[in-house]
């Protein structure tokens, strides 16, 4: 695994800002790739548990969001 690039990192920031202002984009996604991109960054550094819990949490929270069928 590879870090996140600054345009993904933008991209997503441009996407929340949008969802923020407008509503627009789906929030249980946009917390998806958010958990996505601090994995990323966790993986990137082995040494830094602060950067897994985050990563962690984040991701339970988007887990917690996706809808059950």
């Amino acid at each position: 695994m590879s870090r996140p690039s600054i345009s993904e990192i933008s991209s997503f920031l441009a996407e929340l800002a949008d969802h923020r202002k407008f509503g627009a984009g789906d929030y249980a996604d946009l917390m998806c790739r958010k958990a996505d991109l601090l994995e990323l960054i966790a993986a990137d550094r082995p040494g830094d548990g602060e950067a897994a819990d985050v990563a962690a949490l984040a991701r339970a929270r988007a887990d917690e969001l996706k809808p059950t069928d």
